[in-house]
């Protein structure tokens, strides 16, 4: 047909094409015949056994990077899932998962205000006038009117939204900051994130300009910071939280810490402050961070603020939680300009909804053209996702007294939160009674991080396994116990001592079980490997 249809010219050249392809097709075997796909040869250079992309040739800093908290640990307890499932006979009937800030997964029950306005939108055929009465059976009314508004902002859950997140939640979350803090915020400054960690990686990606650059994170840390910077072939620049002194904080570690970062020809760009802290749970004062925010200005250093734990606060009258910016704003005009980011999530708090990923950072005193370029790299994702921005504004917009949905709303929160306060100081008794165990106090986020004095000969018996000190005993825990925690190498910890971090999220019920189980085991392991 082709042939017929082109110009005379190239009627010569196109049949000697096609004869030549006649000819090509005619050497390859029938297709039609029963000619297995192995007839064709596999020893060609284009058809060999190695992967195109294999570990040898992919991104060398992929295979640097390490995130302890789903590492080796949560592998093998996933593995004993299974076999409990398949009816294999462990020393245990259910593995805990205490390795990771995941509260739904420890059966923390969802606020029920916050899952009505969610699956409202989701179906918003209930919404309609026909559907009215049978509606108003299972949602609070102050539920059907905010998903209403919702779906007016939004449209439909189904669509994107603005790229830097959906204009009216936005503006919530600015109205939150400006009650939390007291000074005005701008929605304008505010982006809406796929959890507050994919908010951290753009910021670093934002400032990781070279190899050269290096960020300031506290050692103990949370490993997506040193995860983070190992992906982009940045340098962290660690300072150290003092154990001694409840995780304390000093200037003059963090000058140490950027002096010596200096003399390596390390350009610092960044300091990162976990506040309230992961993993140690320490709660900065206010003295305190106006000290950070000193060192900053004097060393031109940008503050990354991560404050995703600012609702888990436990000793609230003796450390109570302040935002970077408020303590910022209150420092007056000759800070203006100081550049920080601010970083919260609906994972924490009395939330815990990990899974819908959601959060939010703040921009302060950035440059226009680097706002820009956010907003740039904002929408080459598109947008963030749409239940995850309407949990933010559900977290940043809760019931308030006299709504309907107010007095169980109060009471799911007051709960959760008690009861968290409970367990801490259950979990942390339980680590200061064990042999060579010594705990810090929580005052705020999720985590303890007991610090173990291991016998030299189990010491020994982990350089022989291969292993860190800490991992093998945490491997050892979880294979006798099935409760799953992240060892203190993973964040990092002075040399020579070994450390765990553990949730406090198991359910009321468990925990005495739970705690019961890490005694037992824990005495047993200094029985065996005692010198």
């Amino acid at each position: 047909m082709a042939l017929l249809q082109c110009s005379p010219v190239y009627r010569p050249l196109l049949r000697q094409l096609v004869t030549q392809q006649n000819r090509s097709l005619r050497s390859i075997p029938s297709l039609h015949a029963a000619a297995p796909l192995k007839s064709f040869s596999t020893s060609s250079p284009a058809m060999t056994n190695a992967k195109i992309l294999n570990a040898k040739n992919m991104n060398a800093q992929i295979l640097k990077a390490e995130y302890a908290v789903r590492g080796e640990l949560a592998i093998r307890s996933e593995e004993l899932k299974n076999d409990l499932v398949k009816g294999v006979k462990l020393p245990f009937k259910r593995v805990v998962s205490c390795n990771i800030g995941n509260p739904q997964a420890l059966d923390q029950k969802p606020v029920t205000f916050f899952r009505q306005v969610a699956s409202l939108v989701e179906y918003p055929e209930l919404l309609k006038d026909e559907n009215a009465e049978a509606a108003a059976k299972f949602y609070a009314s102050d539920a059907i009117a905010r998903a209403k508004l919702l779906l007016k902002n939004i449209g439909s859950v189904g669509a994107y939204s603005h790229s830097q997140g959906i204009p009216h939640i936005r503006e919530n979350v600015a109205k939150f900051i400006a009650e939390r803090d007291g000074y005005a915020a701008d929605p304008s400054m505010i982006f809406l994130t796929q959890g507050a960690s994919a908010g951290v990686q753009l910021t670093l990606e934002m400032l990781i300009e070279n190899s050269d650059v290096g960020i300031m994170i506290p050692i103990p840390q949370y490993p997506l910071y040193t995860a983070t910077l190992a992906v982009l072939d940045a340098n962290p620049v660690p300072y150290y939280l003092d154990e001694s002194r409840g995780w304390g904080l000093t200037t003059q570690e963090l000058q140490r810490s950027y002096d010596e970062a200096a003399k390596k020809g390390i350009d610092t760009r960044a300091l990162v402050i976990i506040n309230p802290g992961n993993p140690t749970g320490q709660c900065l004062t206010e003295q305190n961070m106006r000290e950070v925010i000193e060192f900053c200005s004097k060393n031109r250093v940008m503050l990354l603020a991560d404050e995703v734990y600012q609702t888990n606060i436990y000793q609230p009258k003796d450390r109570p939680f302040h935002s970077f910016k408020k303590v910022l704003k209150s420092m007056g005009p000759s800070y203006e300009g100081f550049e920080m980011i601010s970083y919260h999530s609906i994972s924490k708090g009395m939330i815990g909804e990990c899974g819908r990923r959601g959060g939010y950072f703040e921009c302060e005193g950035l440059d226009s053209a680097v706002l820009e370029q956010i907003y740039k790299i904002s929408s080459i994702s598109l947008c963030p996702n749409v239940q995850g921005q309407i949990m933010v504004d559900l977290m940043v917009n809760p019931p308030k007294k006299g709504d309907p949905s107010y007095a169980q709303y109060k009471q799911e929160y007051d709960d959760i939160y008690h009861s968290l306060v409970k367990r801490a100081a259950i979990l942390e008794d339980t680590f200061n009674s064990l042999e060579g165990v010594t705990c810090n106090s929580a005052d705020g986020a999720m985590y303890l991080f007991p610090q173990i004095r291991l016998p030299k000969k189990a010491i020994e018996a982990a350089k022989q396994a291969g292993k860190e000190a800490d991992q093998f005993y945490c491997l050892a825990m979880l294979e006798s116990t099935g409760v799953c925690v992240v060892a203190g190498s993973g964040f990092g910890q002075v040399e020579g001592t070994a450390h765990l971090r553990s949730t406090f999220l198991p359910q009321p019920e468990l925990f005495d079980d739970f705690c019961n189980g890490i005694k037992k085991f824990h005495a047993d392991f200094m029985d065996k490997y005692r010198d």
